[in-house]
C-alpha cells in the first residue's frame, strides 16, 4: 500500500484567489504534492496575477468548469458567495471529489451544504484556517501563512472519513496543525478572537473620524493605536459577510464588551487606582497566557 505521504492531491480547484485561496496555492506547490491548481474567481487581472506569479497552472471564470476538474475543490470566497456556489458544486462535483472550504462562519455554511449537496454532502469537509492578514488578492500569497497554525474542520456525522482525513493530509502539506470542533463551538470561539476583535477595529475608524483633531490622530496614530486598528484594513466584503452570518454571537459578545468598557469607565471615574492597576495586571497575566500557548515562529502579526 502507498503511504499516503507520498501521494499527489491530483488537481486542487480553488474557488477565490485571494490571500487565502493564493497562499493555499503557493503552499501546495511549494509540497509538490499537486499536479494541476485550477482557479476560479471574477477577476481576470488578479487570476493572470496568480498565473504569473506560479500560484496556478491555468484559471476559469466558471465555477462549474473549476469543479468538475478537481479532485479537492476549495471553495475560498466570501461566504454568501459559498452559499450560493452550494447547489452548482452538488451539480459540478464528481461523486470521488472532496468540497471543502476555508469560511470563518462554520454553521451557515454547512447548512447550505446539508440542504443543497445531497449525495454529496459526505464529501464536504467544513474547515476554517485560523491565519491571515490584513492584505488581500492573489499578490499577497505567502506560502508560510499556515504554517504553525491552526486550521478547525468541522466534520459532521455524515462526513465521510477518508475525505476528512484527506483535507487533513492537504493542511498538513501546508504545514499546518488540524483541530476538530462543533461547528457552534467554532463561531462561538472565533467570534470572540476573531469576529469582536474586527468588529472594534473597525468601530475605532469612524470614532477617530469624528474628532476635532482628526488629522492629528492620523498623523500621530502610531504603537496601541496602530497595532489595534491594522484589522480594519482587512477586505470589507468579507467580513461584511462573517459578521452578519455570526451575528448572533457577536452581538452578544459586543453587548458583554460593552458591559466590560462599563466597568472600566466606572474606575476610571471613581479614580479607583489600585483596582485599576489590579484589573490591567489581570489583563496582562491572561495576554501573557496567549502569547507563552503560541507555536515556535509564529509572527506577533498575522
Amino acid at each position: 500500500m502507498v503511504e499516503r505521504a507520498s501521494q499527489s492531491f491530483g488537481t486542487v480547484s480553488i474557488i477565490g484567489v485571494g490571500l487565502i485561496g493564493g497562499s493555499l496555492a503557493r503552499a501546495l506547490k511549494d509540497s509538490g504534492r499537486v499536479d494541476t491548481i485550477i482557479g476560479c474567481g471574477r477577476n481576470a487581472e488578479n487570476l493572470d496575477q496568480a498565473l504569473d506569479l506560479g500560484l496556478l497552472d491555468y484559471w476559469t471564470h466558471d465555477p462549474q468548469e473549476a469543479a468538475c476538474a478537481g479532485d479537492i475543490v476549495m471553495l475560498a470566497a466570501p461566504i454568501n458567495a459559498v452559499i450560493s456556489l452550494m447547489p452548482l458544486m452538488e451539480r459540478a462535483l464528481r461523486p470521488s471529489a472532496v468540497l471543502t472550504d476555508v469560511s470563518s462562519v462554520k454553521r451557515s455554511v454547512t447548512q447550505a451544504a446539508r440542504s443543497s449537496l445531497e449525495s454529496k454532502f459526505p464529501r464536504f469537509v467544513p474547515g476554517h484556517p485560523v491565519a491571515g492578514s490584513e492584505k488581500s488578492g492573489a499578490s499577497a500569497a505567502n506560502p508560510d501563512l499556515f504554517r504553525n497554525h491552526w486550521v478547525i474542520l468541522s466534520p459532521l456525522a455524515e462526513t465521510d472519513e477518508d475525505a476528512l482525513d484527506l483535507v487533513t493530509d492537504m493542511w498538513a502539506a501546508t504545514g499546518a496543525r488540524t483541530r476538530l470542533m462543533d461547528e457552534s463551538l467554532h463561531d462561538q470561539v472565533l467570534g470572540m478572537i476573531s469576529h469582536l476583535p474586527h468588529a472594534v477595529a473597525y468601530a475605532l475608524m469612524p470614532l477617530l473620524d469624528t474628532q476635532a483633531a482628526r488629522d492629528d490622530c492620523l498623523t500621530l496614530a502610531a504603537g496601541g493605536f496602530y497595532d489595534i486598528s491594522r484589522i480594519a484594513s482587512s477586505d470589507p466584503v468579507m467580513w461584511r459577510d462573517i459578521l452578519l452570518h455570526n451575528g448572533p454571537v457577536v452581538r452578544e459578545l459586543i453587548a458583554k464588551y460593552r458591559d466590560t468598557l462599563g466597568e472600566l469607565d466606572r474606575l476610571i471615574e471613581s479614580a479607583d487606582g489600585p483596582r485599576l492597576e489590579s484589573w490591567f495586571a489581570n489583563a496582562r497575566e491572561l495576554r501573557s497566557a496567549i502569547q507563552e500557548l503560541r507555536p515556535p515562529g509564529k509572527p506577533d502579526s498575522e
